[in-house]
């Protein structure tokens, strides 16, 4: 007999797995739907030099150290001196740009509805360095169990203590007689990002490739992640962590996107077996919003079902009309619940 939203509801399995990778898109989708409070824009490497404000380093550079391109301007900064006062200051007005960024008060944002869409068998890996998913993270941790995070570009919301090796909130200690947790860094040059080499990102990097290697992953989403060419050594350290799409062959590769569907599937083709993909330029059309903390459960239905009828079960969508906090709080209570009664079942 085919499950009801109400059995979607209470269905709840342990194990399982959910990988989600957030690019720019994600949070520029965020800022589209709900605008950041001051004003501030999410910037592309295209415009990223007028929107941070950094047009007079520009200016003053010899010519041939300028480009329009930021990636492209801070690669040629830091070859010629890495250590040069127009890096330091490009850094500090970088850092100082996102800082100050923040999530709409008491508004429900995508990232809001992202975090409570997964529990802590899942994990968001983000190549973002604005605020908003630690931010909703620690804003609704309190309704639900959270899953976790990995800054594969750092943060500026999160700091490294390299006495204690432990990441946390900017600033803040790890403990009371020291262990500050130190701003992570954001910057690299284009054709030698060395992600690995610094502490804190290989310790981000080495949390996500677990998570892809792992068989019981089951489901990998990537929002607005266009797999540029310039992260070449994070798609090659994914792809060696994932492994060959012959032998991902049960699983279901998902890629939320607004370019045309042909284009976006092809940067991802080592990752999908055959058909097992999905493709939407909505959020709300993704298998986070049609069956939110219940994705390996509904992946499992569709692909391994016990009868026939299973594999038509119906979803659970998540209304995308919800304007305030209250009210996605209210809407997952009901889940969480049933995840609360499941761990008290089963705490054994």
């Amino acid at each position: 007999m085919a499950k009801t939203k109400e059995d979607r509801i209470k269905t709840v399995y342990g194990g399982g797995g959910h990988v989600v990778i957030l690019g720019a898109g994600a949070s520029i989708a965020s800022t589209l739907r709900n605008p950041e409070p001051n004003g501030k824009r999410l910037p592309s490497m295209d415009n990223f030099i007028d929107l941070v404000g950094l047009s007079d380093i520009l200016d003053s550079l010899p010519e041939k150290l300028k480009a329009k391109n930021f990636e492209q301007l801070y690669t040629n900064l830091h070859n010629d001196n890495p250590n040069s006062d127009e890096i330091i200051e490009i850094q500090n007005r970088v850092y100082e740009y996102f800082k100050n960024m923040k999530l709409p008060e008491n508004e429900a944002t995508i990232y809001d509805f992202l975090v409570l869409s997964l529990r802590p068998r899942d994990l968001i890996a983000t190549f973002n360095w604005d605020p908003f998913l630690y931010q909703a993270f620690c804003r609704n941790g309190h309704i639900a169990d959270m899953p976790y995070l990995s800054f594969l570009h750092g943060s500026v919301s999160i700091g490294y203590s390299r006495e204690d090796k432990r990441c946390g909130p900017v600033g803040m200690q790890m403990r009371r007689d020291g262990g500050v947790f130190e701003p992570s860094r954001l910057l690299y040059p284009v054709a030698q990002k060395k992600y690995t080499e610094d502490e804190f990102i290989s310790m981000e990097w080495a949390r996500v490739k677990a998570w892809l290697h792992e068989d019981s992953t089951k489901r990998v989403t990537v929002f607005g992640y266009g797999a540029p060419d310039t992260d070449v050594e994070a798609i090659s350290l994914m792809n060696i962590a994932w492994g060959s799409a012959s032998k991902r062959n049960m699983e279901q590769f998902e890629i939320i996107d607004i370019r045309p569907e042909e284009e976006g599937v092809k940067r991802w083709n080592n990752f999908i077996h055959s058909h097992h993909y999905d493709y939407t330029n909505d959020y709300f059309s993704s298998s986070l919003a049609y069956n939110p903390r219940r994705t390996f459960e509904s992946y499992v239905q569709h692909n391994l079902p016990m009868t026939f009828a299973e594999a038509f079960s119906e979803s659970n969508p998540v209304p995308n009309d919800i304007k305030t906090l209250k009210e996605l709080w209210d809407w997952h209570k009901p889940l969480v619940d049933a995840e609360n009664e499941w761990k008290q079942t089963n705490k054994n």
